[in-house]
């Protein structure tokens, strides 16, 4: 394994750490800053905006800028964005910071896939790419924990301090490990932009949108459910969030191979299982081991759902590859930031601590709408997978269009089935995000 990947690891551990640990310091964020829980999830809101607006935005006017320098300049506005967050003086000055914090992820994951797939070797790019993105699950499962046991007794401020410092170390691992690599010549922003507009791609974000907010309007509030609803203590937090980040896990890695058998009707089962799950929450909370295998299993199913989609977006918009999967993450935060406000908007109406489970549950079946509409639409297509290089822009597989995606004698595409088609296989967050997700 390239030693370049573990920088981008180290990388992917702190915006995971930094996206995540949000949510198990709400309780405390609210308490120093005299404000509500409801509203301190305006935090979490924040931080997902900046993800959303700074993916496009960043992904396009670093286009033209060698890899290696637009991964260390988005990875010094990750880490000034922590560092204010960790300095700011009242309220407003945090979801300034959280929001600038926010901005470079996406572009970041977007460039890092890339550029993992770049120097792995021939026929180990995905394996490269979910390398990547283990960073970001291993912060699910010891950094977000971690980080939320020291907030609890050190303050909150020197949870960002720390994760200030391991973006420090993320840009001397880039700058040491991670070779210089151009831009491609081909690469053209106006073709990525129009890439993105095939309806098959929005409506997979789309899908996104809705589906993963399901998952944010309970775990942005998980911290308080914990020590409200089930019963715990404080100290209880990190393991149910460790428990969240196990079953995040074991949902990426289950996916991997059942979205190379059947992508769609994967995300089909996948967004089914979360309303089911989200419906039955509320009913086993106050039960401790029900809670605590209900938390495992939030996280498994909802993050199940970001490796077919990831793919299913970078499959459309096969032109795009950078764009897509940057916009990939701008779709999965986007639902971060809505499903926290919706969230939050039940529990300050007053409807009870694990109302957002009742939310979360009408969003995700809006999702799995959206999937199930853009599926009977694409019926009548034949359904392209990505086999371009997104370096070369050629096909490596066989003799087909790189641009239509379509056998000339046929008119199909032949390589629909084969599992080497897809850009990446299982172990990546949110898909990648995805994430794994991707993610």
């Amino acid at each position: 394994m390239p030693l370049a990947l573990f920088a981008l690891a180290v990388s992917a551990f702190g915006i995971g750490t930094t996206e995540f640990v949000m949510m198990g310091l709400l309780p405390n964020v609210a308490d120093d800053l005299g404000t509500s829980v409801p509203t301190a999830g305006y935090l979490v809101s924040a931080y997902a905006i900046g993800v959303v607006l700074g993916a496009p935005l960043l992904t396009g006017l670093g286009s033209r800028v060698p890899r290696k320098k637009m991964l260390l300049l988005l990875m010094a506005l990750f880490t000034v964005g922590n560092l204010a967050s960790a300095l700011a003086p009242d309220f407003g000055w945090l979801l300034a910071g959280r929001f600038l914090a926010g901005l470079p992820h996406g572009a970041f994951f977007g460039v890092g896939a890339v550029v993992a797939a770049r120097l792995a070797a021939e026929g180990r790019q995905a394996r490269a790419v979910a390398t990547m993105f283990l960073g970001l699950t291993v912060a699910n499962i010891v950094g977000v924990p971690a980080a939320t046991l020291l907030g609890q007794h050190l303050g909150w401020r020197a949870t960002f301090l720390v994760v200030a410092a391991i973006g420090l170390a993320a840009m001397a691992a880039l700058a040491r490990l991670v070779p210089r690599i151009p831009v491609e010549a081909h690469q053209d922003v106006r073709r990525e932009l129009r890439a993105l507009g095939n309806r098959q791609v929005l409506l997979g974000l789309l899908t996104a949108v809705f589906g993963f907010a399901g998952v944010f309007a309970v775990y942005s509030y998980l911290s308080a459910m914990t020590t409200e609803a089930m019963g715990f203590g404080e100290s209880s937090v990190t393991l149910v969030l460790a428990l969240f980040g196990i079953g995040m896990t074991l949902g990426a890695l289950a996916a991997g191979p059942l979205t190379d058998r059947a992508l769609r009707p994967t995300l089909y089962g996948s967004l089914g299982a979360l309303a089911v799950v989200l419906v039955a929450f509320p009913f086993t909370v106050h039960v401790p081991w029900a809670a605590l295998v209900m938390v495992t299993l939030l996280g498994a199913v909802g993050f199940m759902t970001t490796t077919p989609l990831q793919l299913l977006v970078m499959n459309k918009a096969k032109d795009a590859p950078t764009l897509a999967s940057a916009s990939n993450h701008s779709a999965f935060n986007l639902a971060n930031a809505g499903g926290a406000w919706l969230g939050g908007v039940a529990i300050a109406a007053g409807w009870g601590w694990t109302s957002p489970a009742f939310v979360g549950a009408v969003l995700a079946a809006a999702g799995l709408a959206i999937a199930l509409t853009a599926g009977f639409l694409d019926l009548s297509k034949p359904v392209r997978r990505l086999r371009t290089d997104p370096l070369s822009g050629t096909d490596p597989l066989s003799g087909t269009d790189p641009l239509s995606g379509t056998d000339p004698l046929s008119g199909t595409d032949p390589q629909e089935h084969r599992p080497d088609a897809h850009p990446a296989t299982s172990g990546s967050s949110g898909g990648a995000f995805s994430s794994p997700s991707g993610v």
